[in-house]
């Protein structure tokens, strides 16, 4: 199963894609984790308001981002280690268009330049490949035989999403991410983020 692909997971304070306060990204290269990366982010300005609901979700406080980067700066590292002609240049996330919608409106907020990804959502290809009572990430994750260990920690979603393609890849015998996508009936997905 060599695939190769990079799994990302944002948790956000607010209703606001673009309150990004908390970013993992696990980087697969032939079917091994090759680097995992964690950080807290202090969302942009005028997006920085912390929720009670989110914090909820994910303990995080404004207290814990004070002194964390900014989203452009954490970013802004992805795609300076992650080039387009890498292997592991296509993301993948669960339910993906939560995760590439706070790129986007992040971005947006900061300023920053957007890139072209190829991209996947291992939400749809857990509903494409599974049967299961639920799809979200721990149930997902746990028939891939890599159950979330702390849900709504970035990297441990990141990290759970990750196992789910390498589970699938394995099943697929697939050689790439578009090889998997195609045997699961699953559209890859491209987006300027």
């Amino acid at each position: 199963m060599p695939v190769s692909f990079t799994a990302i997971d944002f948790e956000t304070a607010n209703r606001s894609l673009a309150s990004a306060c908390a970013l993992g990204v696990v980087r697969v290269q032939d079917g091994q984790v090759v680097d995992t990366r964690y950080s807290l982010l202090r969302p942009p300005p005028g997006h920085d308001a912390f929720e009670p609901g989110n914090i909820r979700i994910h303990g995080i406080r404004p207290a814990d981002v004070q002194n964390a980067p900014t989203f452009e700066t954490a970013w802004g590292w992805v795609c300076r280690t992650i080039t387009p002609q890498d292997p592991d240049a296509v993301l993948v996330a669960h339910n993906a268009v939560f995760d590439t919608g706070v790129v986007k409106a992040a971005n947006n907020a900061c300023g920053g330049a957007a890139r072209a990804w190829d991209y996947a959502c291992t939400l749809r290809l857990s509903r494409a490949a599974y049967t299961l009572r639920s799809y979200a990430l721990p149930s997902a994750s746990r028939a891939a035989g890599a159950e979330v260990q702390d849900h709504h920690n970035a990297l441990s979603d990141a990290l759970a999403c990750a196992g789910i393609v390498r589970d699938l890849a394995r099943r697929s015998g697939a050689d790439s991410m578009a090889e998997l996508a195609a045997h699961y009936g699953v559209r890859m997905q491209r987006g300027e983020l």
